[in-house]
């Protein structure tokens, strides 16, 4: 092994951050059980929300819906319909920033941010499906309750607020159209319907939604009997989405490196799991890793000064430097002429999205272990696939199918297929509007 790399190795393994010591079979088990906990309402760090979604109706054509979107960054807002062929049609696309992402805001700005960007639409449809990708406690309504916010965003007073009924009755103080059926469901819901319709005619055993970008969650359909905490579906045959909320697990095994960032976040001790792989926390987390390793020598003195001057460190930083490692990039410009500063930064990036991908890994794997669906090879799972940090990491995606051929496919002879569906989280919130 080259020196460099061993110089990593051994530098990430004194910080408990090393892939390579994470047991696979064992973190599934780990999982799993937490997974069963959320279901019965035992205490868990995975929510299992059940989100009273189902995926056994037909879709009504050539009617309209206004879909909504509100992600890590952006709000996304538009109407959609299906034509006779069962396409998806989008019109009136309009993508605005998140409320709350740019300086902590009131509950009542929140709302009227929202209602003022959804106006031009209002005159379209009696229906809006509205994609609301944070921890939310979807009623039996469809409506959703807020437990927490996450990736950042900040406004007060706004936990335990029902989503829906606030937003209808901020558009109806406005004077406007208020007079509307809303329902609530998440992004990586919303991922798993838009995947489903994408491909109607492909044979799939069961669904999960995945999502990657600015944060992290999956969802998958689960058996009713199953949801015991959930009284009005335990008692039910059939089948309901299970949103995992699986950004804020957390029972993986976290380094010494993970702690450190973790304090320099808005919410310290949430979503962990979230800030060891998504988008949002990757350049902090590697930012730190590089300081550690600076300070140890690992990298040049000169590097060390660039490097401070930087003020934060984001995601597209680091695919920048993957790509362009001797140039056209911010770590890059770091680095001196002579010596190994980039290849021992290369090896902290590789390790740590290594990491990701063994993580990532184990929270798929669980899933179809938990419901025993992917056993037969020609009906494999289909996990649709969303995100920046998925489609878009240079070292990701390969390491990830890495691990999901040699422990879920060679191992335990369970199989999956990702998928990508254009605007699956938009057309997955029309599927959802429509039918519920």
């Amino acid at each position: 092994m080259p020196k460099q790399k061993q110089l990593v190795k051994d530098f990430l393994k004194r910080y408990n951050m090393d892939y390579e010591n994470i047991d696979i079979e064992e973190n599934c088990k780990i999982f799993i059980d937490e997974m069963k906990n959320g279901l019965e309402g035992k205490p868990s760090s995975l929510q299992m929300i059940p989100t009273y979604i189902t995926v056994d109706r037909e879709i009504p054509l050539e009617e309209p819906i206004i879909v909504l979107d509100a992600g890590g960054t952006n709000f996304r807002v538009a109407t959609c319909y299906f034509d006779r062929e069962k396409k998806p049609i989008i019109e009136n696309y309009k993508s605005y920033r998140m409320p709350g992402t740019y300086g902590e805001i009131s509950k009542e700005e929140f709302f009227e941010t929202m209602a003022n960007y959804i106006k031009p639409v209002l005159q379209y449809s009696r229906k809006i499906g509205f994609c609301f990708s944070y921890p939310t406690e979807v009623l039996p309504n469809k409506d959703g309750r807020l437990l927490q916010f996450s990736k950042e965003v900040r406004v007060k007073d706004l936990i335990g607020e029902v989503i829906g009924e606030n937003l209808l009755k901020t558009l109806n103080d406005m004077g406007l159209d208020g007079n509307k059926d809303i329902v609530i469901l998440n992004d990586t819901v919303a991922t798993l319907l838009g995947g489903k319709a994408k491909y109607p005619d492909r044979m799939f055993s069961s669904y999960v939604g995945f999502i990657l970008g600015t944060g992290t969650n999956t969802c998958y359909i689960e058996q009713n009997c199953n949801i015991k905490k959930a009284k009005d579906l335990a008692g039910k045959s059939g089948f309901t989405i299970i949103n995992v909320e699986s950004g804020g697990y957390s029972k993986a095994p976290r380094g010494l490196i993970d702690e450190e960032y973790d304090l320099q976040t808005v919410n310290p001790g949430e979503y962990s799991f979230e800030k060891m792989l998504s988008g949002k926390y990757q350049g902090g987390l590697i930012a730190t890793a590089i300081k550690k390793a600076a300070a140890e020598g690992l990298l040049s003195e000169a590097f060390s000064k660039k490097f401070d001057k930087i003020s934060e460190l984001i995601a597209k930083d680091i695919n920048d430097f993957l790509y362009y490692p001797y140039s056209k990039s911010i770590l890059s410009t770091c680095c001196s002429e002579e010596g190994d500063d980039a290849i021992i930064l290369y090896h902290i990036i590789d390790c740590i999205i290594e990491r990701a991908a063994k993580l990532v890994a184990i929270n798929l794997s669980a899933i179809l272990l938990k419901i025993g669906e992917g056993i037969n090879p020609c009906k494999p799972v289909c996990i649709t696939a969303e995100g920046s940090t998925f489609y878009k990491s240079k070292l990701f995606k390969d390491k990830l199918d890495y691990y999901i051929k040699d422990y879920l496919n060679d191992k335990k002879d369970f199989y999956c297929e990702f998928v990508q569906a254009e605007n699956a989280t938009l057309i997955g919130a029309a599927i959802a509007g429509l039918l519920n």
